[in-house]
């Protein structure tokens, strides 16, 4: 199966940077590039990619705007967006994140790690800068959800444990290891706790244990 991907950025050599990066791998093409929010919408409600990579800063919408357009909430079929920025203290990355971004990278991370984050994003994983995850979701605000208490009540052992390891930044694939457990037992106990909890991806689920404290309960 190959991944399509949407690039959202309005420096030209950005883009072009990471078309390069991208396809030079197996199974992923880039199947268009948008210089504005406005045409990334666009492009992506015509093309409907695999996977959105769209930059926090730009003319037209921001990333914020886009983001909640192709994948927040009340949307019928969203899409699956990463969120990419310069900056690891831009506060508009948690505003996208609460839009529905399945995660962000760094600009500077490296090509391995944009290609994981397009890979893992594209399996419906997320992946979120390393060096910046712990102190993201300890910054982001209160989210929809039950309190820690009950929903402490609600989840197995299991299930606390695997919402540490996400809080943690660790990838489907390493909780699969961890545990001793195949990637799609891992994948089954995380739709279960998204049901569980009310929210909608792996992102608001690490938010969920920073904000109730989960971590400190080991």
């Amino acid at each position: 199966m190959t991944l399509s991907v949407l690039l959202a950025d309005d420096q030209a050599l950005v883009r072009s940077g990471f078309r390069l990066i991208l396809e030079s791998q197996p199974g992923i093409t880039v199947a268009a590039e948008a210089a504005d929010g406005t045409q990334a919408v666009a492009l992506a409600r015509e093309l409907r990619p695999d996977v959105c990579l769209i930059d926090i800063r730009m003319p037209g919408l921001d990333g914020i705007e886009v983001t909640r357009t192709l994948a927040g909430p009340g949307v019928a079929d969203p899409l699956r967006v990463v969120i990419v920025t310069t900056f690891d203290t831009d506060e508009y990355v948690y505003g996208a994140l609460r839009a529905g971004a399945v995660g962000f990278l760094l600009k500077d991370a490296g090509p391995a790690l944009l290609i994981e984050a397009v890979r893992a994003a594209g399996a419906g994983d997320a992946l979120i800068s390393p060096s910046v995850t712990v102190r993201l979701l300890q910054q982001l605000g209160p989210l929809r959800g039950p309190s820690a208490a009950r929903a402490q009540n609600q989840l197995s052992e299991r299930e606390l444990g695997i919402a540490r390891s996400i809080a943690r930044g660790r990838t489907n694939a390493e909780i699969a290891a961890a545990l001793f457990i195949s990637l799609s037992t891992v994948k089954t106990h995380i739709t279960r706790i998204q049901d569980k909890l009310g929210v909608r991806n792996r992102v608001e689920i690490a938010a969920w244990a920073w904000e109730n404290r989960l971590m400190d309960q080991q």
